[in-house]
């Protein structure tokens, strides 16, 4: 009976190892597909906010007060909350640490630089840059898991815990220069990096909180995502990218094709093991944060020109972040 159970089975169906015993690595085209499937739905979520906000009665006012609700709770909550729970071990990790922080810095840098190309919007361009150096740290520690278990986990967790109050920082800058407000009153009062500083300091602290505390924070930091992007979708103006595509393609351009190049040669300048290299690389070829349109538009930026492009990172981080994987690994 058994004999004719193994003649049944055809040989794809059978696992696959290696000459040294060891399973083989899933084909590339596979992993490949899980990746732009795990991107899917938060585009399905900004295309459901762009839909509602057009042809139900959930019309614009009920749209700009969700957006007010991610801004000031729920965005906060869940950077305070993630932080929180990350394992920070940066003796262990200052390599690591050093490839993330140096390849976001070009980005910022990069970025702001754009601001001095003759005819570019001010306003515009305020809005626009943080597209090109932040970063979805949710679809980050979701991706991280899977490609490398609880240890890829905890270095996107660093990554993020050293980079949100850079590239917060680094985004509210030309914002409050733009709107006319005292640049250290709107970091002091700016709950994104309140949130995020807090998170390190209680981290630092070991602080911890009791099981119904925790679980409350938990739940409202979930409720971020779905609705951060539900309510860029509904402020979604696609003709604003148009008043700007040059600008559009080279904010895009630093965040998915120079950034991940970058953290190439870091990650290999600085000799990281193969699996910190691959976290580095997933963490720089990110799509951008849902956060910079809810940002620019309560600072008074274009709210529509910042979603256009959030929108647009998300469909190209389909794209780039399994190409850029699969560079990493083919590189010595």
């Amino acid at each position: 009976m058994m004999e004719k159970f193994r003649a049944r089975v055809r040989p794809h169906d059978r696992a696959i190892t290696l000459p040294s015993g060891r399973p083989a690595r899933p084909r590339w085209h596979t992993r490949r597909m899980s990746t732009v499937l795990l991107l899917l739905p938060d585009f399905l979520l900004i295309a459901l906010g762009f839909v509602l906000c057009r042809r139900t009665a959930l019309n614009g006012t009920v749209w700009q007060a969700a957006e007010r609700l991610v801004y000031y709770l729920l965005f906060p909550v869940l950077l305070f909350n993630s932080i929180l729970k990350s394992p920070l071990q940066p003796t262990q990790t200052v390599s690591l640490g050093v490839a993330c922080l140096g390849t976001t810095a070009v980005g910022i840098v990069i970025a702001l630089a754009l601001g001095r190309w003759p005819g570019v919007d001010a306003r515009r361009h305020a809005s626009g840059a943080q597209t090109a150096y932040r970063f979805n740290s949710f679809i980050g520690l979701a991706l991280a898991e899977r490609l490398g278990g609880p240890p890829g986990l905890a270095w996107m967790a660093l990554c993020i815990a050293l980079c949100v109050p850079l590239a917060n920082v680094a985004a509210v800058w030309p914002l409050a220069r733009h709107g006319g407000h005292p640049y250290g009153r709107e970091l002091l009062r700016n709950p994104l990096i309140l949130s995020t500083v807090a998170g390190l300091l209680a981290n630092i602290a070991g602080v911890s909180f009791p099981d119904a505390v925790s679980t409350t924070l938990q739940r409202i930091g979930l409720a971020a995502l779905p609705i951060g992007l539900m309510a860029a979708g509904a402020g979604l103006r696609f003709g604003g990218l148009k008043a700007a595509p040059g600008l559009a393609a080279a904010l895009m351009a630093i965040r998915h094709a120079l950034l991940p190049a970058v953290a190439i040669g870091l990650t290999a300048a600085l000799a990281l093991p193969p699996e910190q290299r691959l976290i580095v690389v997933l963490f720089a070829a990110l799509p951008t944060a849902s956060s910079a349109y809810v940002l620019a538009s309560r600072m008074g930026g274009d709210g529509g020109y910042a979603a256009g492009l959030v929108t647009l990172s998300t469909l190209l981080g389909m794209l780039s972040v399994p190409l850029w994987l699969g560079v990493i690994r083919m590189a010595p």
